[in-house]
C-alpha cells in the first residue's frame, strides 16, 4: 500500500489545523444505549494522536441507514456520548452535518478538541450515485476545514462504499491512511497472500447468498471451510436432505452443488454440520432438540421444525479443525446466539479460537458482536475486524473505493 500515513501527517505538523477524520461510529443501540462500543474504542487511538498533536479534529461518521434526512433514532448522540466518556479530550456533537450548527461549532473549535458532525447519511448526497451530488456535499465538508485542512480515513467499515465522506473528500484534500484502516488491511493481507496453512475459514450467518463471492474466491485458497448459521441449510438441501422450516434459499441450491463439486478439485474441503439444534419456533424459550443433520424433519416438530444452531457434535468437530489450523478467519455466527439456548455453537467456535495457536481473525459485524455478547475479550483473538462487509469484499478480491482513492 502506497498511501500516506497518519504518522507522516503528524510529522508535517497539525497544530491549529483542521483535520477531517472519517471514523466508524456505526454501533448497535438499545434505545439510546450503546450495546457494543468496540468500534468507538477502535476509533480512539487516531483521534488521540491528532488531539495530542494539537489538531482541531472534525469527525464524520454514519449510524444505521436513514433515508437521506434526519431521524432521531439514527442520531450519533449516543455514540458521541460514549466516545466522550472514553476520551481524554473534549468531544462535542454538532446539531447538523454541514449546516449552521456545524459551521458555528467548527469555527469555535480549539486545538486538541474534537467535533463530531451529525450523521452524514442525514444528507442524501452522501450516498448518491450521482458524482456531482456527492461532490457538492464533499465540497461543503471540506469547506469546514479552511485553507490548510487534511483528510484521514480511519473507518474500515466504510471503505467499500463510494460515498462522499469516504471517497470524494479524499479527492479534494491531502489524504492519509488512518492507523485502524492500515492495521485492517495488513491483517487481511495475511489471509490472501503467504497465508500460513492449514487455513481454516468458518462461515456462518443467515444467507448463503451473502457469502457467494467470498466462497468463490476462497476455493483453492482455504484448506477447509466450516459451514454454520442459517446458510448451512442450503448446503444440506444441496446434499439432498430435507430441512423442514429452516432458513433455505432454494434458488442457491444449484450454486452450492457446483461449489461442492469444484471444491475437491481445488483442494478445499467443505465441512457441513452432522447434527443440528431444531426448535419448535423462532423464540428464545422455544422447545428444542438435537437431531442428525439428515433427519431434521424427524424431530418431534416435524416439518414445522426450524434449525437454530449447529449441534454439539458438529461444534466439537469444528473446534478440532480450528485447533489444528495455523490461520483462521471467522465470519458469521453458527446460530441464533442472541438466544441462550441456541448460542452454544457460536460459543464453541469463539472458545476454540482462543485456544488455538493459529493467527485468528474475527471478521467484524455479527461475529464481533457475538464474541463480546458471549463474554469474550477482544485481546483473546488475533484481530477483531471493525468492518464485516468490507472484510468480506476484500477477501472477495474487490477493489474498495475508500482504499483505492488513497493510493492516487
Amino acid at each position: 500500500m502506497t498511501s500516506n500515513t497518519l504518522n507522516e501527517l503528524i510529522a508535517e505538523g497539525v497544530r491549529g489545523r483542521y483535520i477531517l477524520v472519517r471514523s466508524d461510529l456505526n454501533v448497535p443501540l438499545d434505545g439510546s444505549t450503546v450495546t457494543d462500543d468496540g468500534r468507538i474504542k477502535a476509533s480512539l487511538p487516531v483521534l488521540r494522536k491528532l488531539t495530542d498533536a494539537g489538531a482541531r479534529v472534525l469527525v464524520t461518521a454514519h449510524l444505521g441507514r436513514p433515508k437521506g434526512a434526519p431521524e432521531e433514532k439514527y442520531s450519533l448522540r449516543p455514540a458521541v456520548t460514549r466516545l466522550a466518556e472514553l476520551a481524554g479530550f473534549k468531544v462535542s456533537l454538532a446539531g447538523d452535518t454541514v449546516g449552521s450548527s456545524a459551521k458555528e461549532a467548527a469555527a469555535s473549535l480549539q486545538d486538541g478538541e474534537v467535533l463530531v458532525l451529525e450523521n452524514v447519511r442525514f444528507d442524501a448526497r452522501e450516498t448518491s450515485k450521482d458524482d456531482a451530488e456527492r461532490g457538492a456535499f464533499a465540497d461543503e465538508l471540506v469547506a469546514l476545514t479552511g485553507d490548510n485542512g487534511a483528510y484521514v480515513d480511519d473507518a474500515f467499515g466504510a471503505v467499500h462504499r463510494k460515498h462522499a465522506s469516504v471517497y470524494d473528500v479524499a479527492t479534494r484534500l491531502p489524504s492519509y491512511l488512518g492507523d485502524l484502516v492500515h492495521t485492517e488491511v495488513e491483517v487481511l493481507r495475511k489471509l490472501t497472500t503467504d497465508t500460513q496453512r492449514p487455513y481454516v475459514v468458518v462461515l456462518g450467518g443467515s444467507k448463503v447468498s451473502d457469502k457467494l463471492a467470498v466462497i468463490e474466491n476462497l476455493l483453492g485458497k482455504a484448506d477447509t471451510i466450516l459451514v454454520g448459521g442459517g446458510m448451512l441449510f442450503t448446503f444440506l438441501a444441496a446434499a439432498g436432505h430435507k430441512v423442514a422450516s429452516s432458513l433455505l434459499e432454494e434458488d442457491q441450491i444449484p450454486v452450492v452443488q457446483d461449489y461442492l463439486k469444484r471444491a475437491a478439485d481445488a483442494g478445499t474441503e467443505f465441512v457441513v454440520p452432522t447434527d443440528v439444534v431444531v426448535a419448535e419456533k423462532f423464540a428464545a424459550d422455544a422447545a428444542h432438540e438435537t437431531v442428525a443433520a439428515d433427519a431434521i424433519e424427524g424431530s418431534g416438530f416435524g416439518a414445522q421444525g426450524i434449525g437454530l444452531d449447529i449441534g454439539p457434535d458438529s461444534a466439537a468437530a469444528f473446534a478440532e479443525r480450528i485447533k489444528g489450523a495455523k490461520t483462521v478467519f471467522w465470519n458469521g455466527p453458527m446460530g441464533v446466539f442472541e438466544f441462550e439456548a441456541f448460542s452454544a455453537g457460536t460459543r464453541a467456535i469463539a472458545q476454540a479460537l482462543t485456544e488455538t495457536g493459529a493467527f485468528t481473525v474475527v471478521g467484524g459485524g455479527d461475529s464481533a458482536a457475538a464474541v463480546r455478547t458471549l463474554g469474550f475479550a477482544d485481546n483473546q483473538f488475533g484481530h477483531i475486524s471493525t468492518g464485516g462487509g468490507a472484510s468480506l469484499e476484500y477477501l472477495e478480491g474487490k477493489e474498495l473505493p475508500g482504499l483505492s482513492v488513497l493510493d492516487r
